[in-house]
């Protein structure tokens, strides 16, 4: 078994993802391998809270423009945590 810091790498800190907090769906960099299963346990070990559901999907890299041509940037792979209505909520943006 892996250990949960390996499976979420970090929260996705972004105009939608915050409106995204207000109902209880909270997003995170996870790693590529990793089913949603073991998001769901993840994320209910670190931040102590109970998941409803998990949504996940590939962000393809984007093509971008440097002085010496075209580069990709990096693919990486994003879950949707939903928590459920009687769980606690999830501190990533409280002090902003």
């Amino acid at each position: 078994m892996r250990d949960a810091r390996d499976i979420i790498i970090r929260p996705v800190i972004s105009e939608r993802s915050t409106e995204l907090m207000e109902q209880r769906k909270y997003t995170f960099v996870v790693a590529d391998d990793a089913n949603k299963i073991e998001i769901a346990k993840a994320v209910e070990a670190i931040f102590k809270v109970k998941v409803e559901s998990v949504n996940t999907m590939r962000v393809r890299g984007k093509l971008k423009r440097n002085r010496y041509g075209y580069k990709r940037t990096s693919s990486w792979k994003k879950a949707i945590v939903t928590l459920t209505p009687d769980s606690k909520t999830i501190p990533i943006l409280e002090t902003v």
